[in-house]
């Protein structure tokens, strides 16, 4: 969930409350008990001194503002209360001292809108754009700066770290149109960029900004392509090259009183989106208040569209279906006025129950009727909601297979040896180079993006996570007695998803002798447990094996009711040096599951 830091002076204010030094602790008790019903959760009281204090000590909080800060977890797909303006108008509407206002587009006022011309060329890199006016705009610096974070939380958010969609705003009056979107090679490209003092070419910013620890994360995106995209106005100005870096010429400041907003993608929906939420959110500072002004995108192929779409429909649903989903019993007229305080305007047509409800351009969550029914549940209280039996009933039970490793599990800890919880994601050196085994051999499933060396693959095998927590630990006295009963991931071309599950059983004994005997004793320990006697026929048995993971010689298989369920043995030095080990180690490993 998004948390939105809100300054709690400045929230009040909005709101309309003024209280008094003795009040405030009242005053935060109902603003929580306000989130709660409006389906949100005041995370933390706290200010900015307190969080550099708290993450940095007091030196480096010396001189940090002290003003005090509302974190609100806020839903993931409700991108209008990313800000303090859509927060506050949410809250004003649900509280019904506003009604929810209308959003409109307009045309320009001499009657020639701005237009967005987008080439062929960008049809590779991110091939969709839209754009909008804020016309006769003013800004404050509180409402400057909730205009940038605005931006921030939408690209870490919907636009998934600027990859599917980056937003530019740009002082309009800085600027001449019509504007062009297109994509040329690195080296052709050279502008000066926000906040540097020279122009520099595409190349050069690359470079530039593989050290800056903020615009170093969406480089990735172009920096392999051979040519990147670029906007342009009628003179040649550089407005952007997204998604990285908007121009410093039309960067936009206090004093800006037109601003033009564009949005690049490679998800046209998730771009008209996210224009949407930019304008509505600003637009009641405008001169005329929620009103945006359009601008003409021109498509490749010639045809042209109006944006921001702010498009409003209408979805009919039953009030007797809200009833029985939510479980109250309201009168479609009470219905609908609980939508109605959700920003969700709702009327009754008449017809039976039927309520018409209006979707905003605000409210891209609701895609479903269940959404529709999850507001009027919101806005009736779901601790209003009278608790009833369910008609029908059903007995949970424990699955078989995570009982038995519960049992396991007790036992094991019963016979000296300490549980570990390991990672499910390790490198492929973990599992494959360190045992001495090529991974093209292994059925493990890869990640096709990782974030880091240390979480390529999915585990084959416990045996990786136990010899590093070993090494983590090897300053303990000995012997070190480890044991973990967890799943591993192996592909199955069997399976819908390709791959399956597999829970097993691992333990591992380090001291100053290999100890075998007591992996062995484990063993015999955990088939007495499970009642497989050891037999030849009807229970188990070991025999002579060769694994590289195991020293020549010292390697067992374990064969029960004639198929191989593990292997245990003492450990190869080899394998032991790679896993920054000194002492001889025996493992054990085991599938549990043809046990069940």
């Amino acid at each position: 969930m998004p948390t939105v830091s809100v300054k709690r002076d400045l929230l009040f204010q909005a709101l309309g409350k003024k209280y008094k030094n003795v009040e405030i602790k009242r005053a935060d008790e109902e603003f929580d008990e306000l989130c709660f019903e409006f389906g949100l959760e005041l995370d933390e009281i706290t200010s900015e001194k307190d969080i550099i204090s708290r993450e940095q000590g007091d030196v480096r909080a010396a001189g940090a503002s002290d003003v005090v800060l509302y974190k609100i977890d806020v839903p993931a797909n409700r991108y209008d209360l990313l800000c303090l303006e859509g927060l506050v108008r949410g809250l004003q509407v649900f509280k019904q001292k506003i009604e929810a206002p209308y959003y409109r587009r307009v045309g320009a006022t001499d009657g020639k809108p701005q237009r967005f011309i987008i080439t062929q060329e960008t049809a590779v890199l991110r091939p969709h754009a839209v754009a909008a006016v804020l016309r006769n705009i003013t800004f404050t610096q509180e409402r400057y700066d909730s205009f940038i974070e605005l931006q921030e939380k939408l690209h870490q958010n919907i636009c998934r770290k600027r990859s599917l969609v980056a937003i530019g705003t740009h002082d309009l009056d800085t600027i001449s149109g019509p504007f062009t979107y297109t994509a040329k090679a690195p080296d052709d490209i050279c502008f000066k960029p926000l906040n540097q003092k020279e122009e520099s070419t595409a190349t050069e910013l690359m470079r530039l900004y593989k050290n800056d620890s903020h615009l170093r994360h969406y480089l990735h995106i172009i920096e392999d392509e051979p040519h990147y995209p670029i906007i342009y106005d009628s003179n040649g100005v550089v407005l952007s090259m997204p998604p990285i870096i908007n121009g410093d010429h039309s960067k936009i400041s206090l004093k800006t009183k037109n601003v033009f907003i564009e949005c690049t993608a490679t998800d046209l929906t998730k771009a008209k989106i996210v224009l949407d939420m930019m304008v509505t959110m600003f637009s009641e500072y405008c001169a005329k208040p929620f009103t945006v002004e359009e601008v003409e995108v021109v498509c490749p192929d010639g045809s042209t569209c109006l944006y921001p779409d702010l498009a409003y429909r209408k979805e009919l649903i039953s009030g007797d279906t809200i009833n029985q989903k939510v479980g109250i019993k309201e009168s479609a007229e009470s219905l609908a006025r609980l939508l109605t305080r959700m920003c969700l305007k709702a009327e009754v047509t008449g017809k039976a129950d039927e309520i018409e409800v209006e979707i905003p351009p605000t409210r891209s969550d609701v895609i479903h009727a269940c959404d529709i029914m999850e507001d009027a549940a919101m806005a009736y209280g779901f601790n209003n909601i009278a608790r009833t039996k369910p008609k029908t009933y059903t007995i949970a039970n424990q699955l078989p297979l995570n009982k038995l490793s519960e049992l396991l599990r007790l036992e094991l800890a019963a016979a000296g040896f300490t549980e570990a919880l390991t990672f499910a994601l390790c490198s492929q050196e973990d599992i494959a180079d360190k045992l001495g085994k090529k991974i093209s051999d292994s059925r493990a499933v890869h990640i096709s993006n990782p974030k880091t060396a240390e979480f390529q693959v999915a585990r084959t095998t416990l045996l990786p996570g136990l010899l590093k927590t070993l090494a983590a630990n090897r300053k303990l006295p000995l012997p070190l007695k480890l044991f973990e009963i967890s799943d591993v991931v192996l592909k199955d071309d069997t399976t819908d998803v390709g791959a399956r599950n597999n829970r097993r059983l691992c333990a591992v004994f380090y001291n100053k002798i290999p100890g075998f005997e007591v992996i062995h004793g484990l063993l015999d320990r955990v088939m007495q447990l499970l009642d497989v006697k050891p037999s030849r026929d009807q229970g188990y048995y070991i025999q002579a094996a060769s694994d590289s993971i195991f020293f020549p010689g010292r390697c067992a298989e374990i064969i029960s009711h004639g198929k191989s369920v593990g292997c245990l043995g003492v450990l190869h030095p080899d394998v032991i040096n790679r896993f920054e080990l000194t002492m001889p180690c025996s493992a054990l490993d085991l599938d549990i599951e043809p046990f069940l």
